[in-house]
């Protein structure tokens, strides 16, 4: 089991990258509203939750997953 699939970027899917990226954008806005001692909207942590499902079900795609034959990058 290659563990780099869960932290090294250049091995992270699309799902994986977007929880990650949402997850710290997500970490930076709630410092923001913090540091401007504003309220946190109701429910705003239920994003991580989010985030995590997100990178959860990226991980179990990315590990047991087949990429498809017929989709290619082209250059």
């Amino acid at each position: 089991m290659d563990f780099s699939k869960l932290y090294h970027p250049n091995a992270l899917n699309s799902f994986q990258f977007i929880a990650v990226v949402g997850a710290i954008m997500s970490g930076g806005a709630q410092l923001i509203i913090r540091l401007l001692d504003h309220a946190q909207p109701e429910g705003y942590n239920y994003l991580y939750l989010c985030w995590l499902a997100l990178y959860i079900g990226g991980t179990l795609l990315n590990y047991f997953g087949k990429p498809s034959s017929g989709h290619h990058h082209h250059h």
